[in-house]
């Protein structure tokens, strides 16, 4: 449990981030945005049974990170068994909810976490269920 099976790219312009990364990586995208609700492109990047993981390009959901920074990275995350037990694990060791819990309809649970880095960490909790 806890193995980092997705990553998230945030973009200004979602078609110009497609077209940079199918360019440059030969990324394929699929639309998973009637499970989000809101525009979302699942991110291929490779034949499936190779190694490696896979993610998703979405609109940035905050300001854009100005140039100089240390850092600035793609948010990884984590598939988990149990969505609540491991939350309480996260807010028990001094982590704090970026964005709470939700469900991507039909798929999962779904939410974002600080560590107590600063850092922002996303669990996922696969359930057909959820609603």
């Amino acid at each position: 449990m806890g193995r980092p099976v997705h990553f998230e790219i945030q973009a200004d312009d979602i078609e110009r981030a497609k077209k940079f990364y199918a360019e440059v990586f030969g990324w394929k995208y699929e639309d998973y945005g009637e499970f989000t609700g809101t525009p979302y492109f699942g991110v291929i990047t490779g034949e499936e049974g190779t190694p490696g993981i896979n993610g998703g390009l979405m609109g940035r959901q905050g300001s854009s990170p100005s140039l100089g920074q240390g850092a600035n990275a793609f948010v990884c995350t984590m598939e988990v068994d149990d969505y609540d037990t491991v939350e309480k694990k996260i807010l028990e060791n001094g982590g704090i909810v970026a964005m709470p819990k939700y469900a991507l309809s039909g798929m999962a649970w779904q939410g974002y976490y600080l560590d107590t880095e600063g850092n922002v960490f996303g669990i996922h909790h696969p359930d057909v269920n959820a609603k």
